[in-house]
């Protein structure tokens, strides 16, 4: 069973940072894309960002600049660090894992974390 386990959410004042992480248990050793997600109330899962097995990385354009997506493969954990947080972040943030690349940036990845709540005060 392939499980992923999202951690390090939180409040956080405006313009503040966290750092998201995402552990990747069962399978491993599968070369998987990641992929984070995000869902406000009342409202669809949205893209994030995704990173590859060779580290090519995929943004929102709502997140340039602010969010970076990383991975360290020997930890089975991908991470996103999320700098100057704005109130409109505020959403559980998902973490996805698939082999195919396009199937994670689609939000249709086979394997999802249970999420971990973000919010941003201001």
């Amino acid at each position: 069973q392939v499980q992923l386990v999202e951690s390090g959410g939180g409040l956080v004042q405006a313009g503040g940072s966290l750092r998201l992480s995402c552990v990747v248990s069962g399978r491993a050793f599968i070369r998987y894309g990641m992929g984070w997600f995000r869902q406000a109330p009342g409202k669809e899962r949205e893209f994030v960002a995704a990173i590859n097995w060779g580290d090519s990385t995929y943004y929102a354009d709502s997140v340039v600049g602010r969010f970076t997506i990383s991975r360290d493969n020997a930890k089975n954990t991908a991470y996103l660090q999320m700098n100057s947080l704005q109130p409109e972040d505020t959403a559980v943030y998902y973490c996805s894992a698939d082999v195919d690349m396009a199937a994670v940036v689609s939000g249709r990845a086979d394997y999802w974390g249970q999420g971990t709540q973000v919010t941003v005060s201001s």
